[in-house]
């Protein structure tokens, strides 16, 4: 189901009124409040289809509409309405559906049955005005009255921010974060200034709060949306990963978004930079634009890495000539001089780049470093910016290892971190692994909070892709020249014999991969040639769901993930979950419909936003262990946390059967699936093909078009504006 029916004609009938109690909600988008309604309606035989637009709507309701007849090419005879005014329900059934629906949070199927068993119809009163007497029910206490009251409240007022905002057009899902962020005040925030909504509240963006404003009558030349869509516009251009805009490049793009002259982009720019709402730079007579924020986060990690670059080590001074002999003996490896030359560097400096493809020993090297510290009694932070990177690192280590969040402790009164210059770190030695993926702000965050007297290591592959968030800060670091830098290059023997590892260094070389033909029974690396989308698409899903598994004993959703260039389009990652989850887990109840996805138990899904309550951040993977429709909650596995959501958060989640590549940076999976088609060319480069590739442990399967796989290979993606490696050769300098 769409949120448009299919093609249908108007029977030409002047516009009617209908009424009825709600049977059965077809279909809901809480987003754009489409709804497919079946009603009862007296005089109608059967039941009466009703499309039309609601911010909420829940069986046992009933509708008032206004619309006219219209005949389906697909569905038949449907109610178009034009207006849809949804009430409570007047009649024990109707209030037991509605009460039922999961709409009131503490009341599900079976609770409702027995309120209205025992309350009838005067049960919305019961509940709004003598909430005690629902103890009168055995089983109910005080803690699970207050909730349901609770709920009915907030349910109450965000009914009445919503019947305002749907007048608007902004939909249901996105009313209820706007009541959640300014509370009862949410009407007259809105009024006031509602691009106030793009900065505070997430999900709602540029263009919604423009729609809005619009409706309440803001003109579109006006120097508040002027402002506002500037700062927007920048804010895009952070989202691709850019730390700056030059002025020029800013103004044109903001005058095409916002149809604005360029005067008033010009005004709004010099308006914005004298409120402190962006910072300008002049760079070879230029002007360079940022956020505040960006600014800052830059800066302030230049300041730190020189900072840390300078002085003694906590742990005095270590005789190389005696250590590495001694390391070697410990581990029973010998260290090759590249890798000697690393040690050497994080064990005599203070601050030490470390950085070399798979296969090339980075695991070794800082087992060597660690193991040297150990013995001197150092204290070592280790860390990493997703949960599974840090498992890694604690599993090759043998020493615990956090994430980044976890490291610094986030604090949820204050919205920030509780570690950091005030309060640094307790430690002699912070080393940090994935690194390429930390984007400025969070590494701007993280060295602040080590101390001068601390030592640094920071590992990551450069080769990969860039952060999603912000910056290219590891790229940049190294290519200041200013700090200690480590580049390993030898694939070591036993990593020659990994076709993974072996493909991934011909791909960074600008190779295209080998594919040995007929491939060995014991190949880990494969690639099946189509010859178009809908070809890639077909053998993806036998690959996933019956050869693999066949051949490898790999669960198809525990043990392989499918690795898309893209989210849109048909093999991108929306459309392969829902094929996947219809042929990997299609009979699983209950099942429920939230935010675009239908979740049921067994899912495997992803986390799309860093929750710091939760503890779970963008790009976690878990599994959905049982959804409580009388509780309204989903239980979901992270590794070996359960983690408790409400209906009403699941906009943070999506499925997981298939993700972007970007999304598995930090991740390791036993096997990938990679599609790669024409139709991704935008995406096809060099480093994100590289990037999924080395996401697969033990096997590698690449379903591509020829052309696509060789575009990947040559194609470089271009360089993120920044503005750290200078600003890290200035600091130098300046020292």
């Amino acid at each position: 189901m769409t949120d448009a029916p299919a093609a249908s004609y108007h029977t030409n009938s002047p516009l009617e009124t209908l009424a009825g109690p709600v049977e059965r909600v077809t279909f809901h988008s809480p987003e754009s409040g489409f709804c497919v309604l079946r009603v009862k309606v007296r005089g109608e035989r059967e039941l009466v289809t009703v499309i039309g637009n609601a911010a909420q709507v829940a069986p046992g309701e009933h509708i008032d509409a206004r619309g006219q007849w219209t005949i389906d090419a697909r569905h038949g005879r449907q109610f178009k309405a034009n207006e849809l005014r949804v009430v409570p329900p007047g009649t024990r059934e109707g209030i037991e559906r509605y009460l039922g629906s999961g709409l009131v949070k503490g009341i599900g199927p079976h609770f409702a049955k027995r309120l209205v068993d025992a309350f009838g119809e005067s049960v919305f009163d019961i509940i709004e005005q003598s909430p005690d007497r629902l103890r009168e029910l055995p089983g109910i206490g005080k803690k699970r009255q207050e909730r349901v009251t609770r709920a009915w409240s907030e349910q109450k007022v965000i009914r009445e921010i919503m019947v305002f905002l749907q007048s608007h057009g902004v939909g249901t899902a996105r009313a209820v974060r706007i009541f959640k962020t300014y509370g009862e005040a949410a009407i007259e925030r809105v009024r006031g200034n509602p691009y106030r909504l793009a900065l505070d509240i997430r999900g709602i963006g540029f263009k919604t709060a423009d729609q809005l404003a619009e409706r309440l009558g803001i003109p579109r030349d006006s120097p508040l949306r002027a402002r506002a869509g500037v700062r927007h516009v920048l804010q895009e251009i952070a989202g691709d990963g850019h730390c700056a805009a030059w002025r020029e490049a800013l103004a044109e793009r903001s005058v095409k978004l916002l149809e604005i002259e360029a005067a008033g982009i010009e005004e709004a720019i010099d308006l914005e930079l004298s409120a402190g709402q962006l910072v300008a730079e002049t760079v070879e007579e230029r002007a360079l634009l940022f956020l505040p924020a960006l600014h800052r986060a830059e800066a302030g990690v230049a300041e730190s890495l020189i900072r840390l670059r300078a002085g003694s080590p906590p742990w005095g001074m270590i005789d190389i000539a005696r250590a590495l002999p001694w390391v070697e003996a410990q581990t029973g490896l010998r260290l090759a001089d590249s890798q000697k030359q690393a040690v050497s560097q994080a064990v005599t400096g203070k601050c030490a780049l470390l950085t070399g493809g798979p296969g090339v020993g980075k695991t070794t090297v800082v087992n060597s470093i660690l193991r040297i510290l150990r013995a001197k009694g150092v204290k070592a932070t280790l860390c990493a910016p997703t949960g599974r990177a840090a498992k890694r690192l604690s599993e090759s280590t043998g020493q615990e290892a956090k994430t980044i969040h976890r490291v610094l402790e986030f604090d949820p009164k204050t919205l920030d971190f509780k570690h950091n210059a005030d309060n640094p770190l307790d430690t002699d030695l912070l080393v940090c692994d994935e690194t390429s993926m930390v984007d400025v702000s969070l590494m701007h965050k993280l060295l602040s909070a080590v101390p001068s007297s601390a030592a640094v290591l920071l590992v990551g592959d450069v080769d990969q892709l860039p952060s999603v968030g912000p910056g290219a800060v590891l790229a940049d670091a190294i290519g200041s020249g200013v700090l200690p830098t480590v580049r390993l290059t030898e694939i070591f023997r036993q990593a020659q014999t990994s076709r993974i590892i072996v493909n991934a260094h011909r791909i960074n070389a600008g190779l295209v991969p080998q594919v040995p033909n007929p491939p060995p029974s014991d190949s880990d690396w494969y690639v099946i040639r189509s010859e178009t989308p809908e070809q890639i698409q077909e053998r993806l899903v036998k690959t996933l769901c019956e050869r693999i598994p066949a051949r490898f004993g790999l669960d198809p959703i525990r043990d392989v993930q499918v690795l898309t260039p893209m989210n849109r389009g048909g093999l991108g990652a929306r459309a392969l979950n829902v094929l996947l989850q219809q042929r990997l887990n299609p009979g699983s109840q209950p099942r429920i419909e939230r935010f675009g996805w239908i979740f049921a138990p067994g899912d495997k899904v992803i986390q799309n936003v860093n929750n710091y309550d939760k503890e779970v951040f963008n790009g976690d993977i878990g599994r959905i262990l049982a959804i409580d429709t009388e509780e309204s909650e989903v239980r979901i596995a992270f590794d070996e946390r359960q983690v408790i959501y409400e209906f009403g958060e699941l906009d943070e989640l999506a499925l997981a059967y298939a993700t972007s590549v970007h999304k598995a940076q930090g991740s390791e999976y036993p096997a990938v699936v990679i599609p790669l088609a024409t139709q991704h060319y935008m995406l096809l480069q060099r480093n994100l093909l590289y990037t999924g590739v080395t996401r697969g442990k033990r096997l590698v399967v690449l379903i591509a078009q020829p052309k696509a796989l060789g575009m990947a290979v040559r194609q470089t993606g271009g360089q993120r504006l920044t503005r750290l490696r200078q600003r890290l050769v200035a600091a130098s300098e300046a020292r």
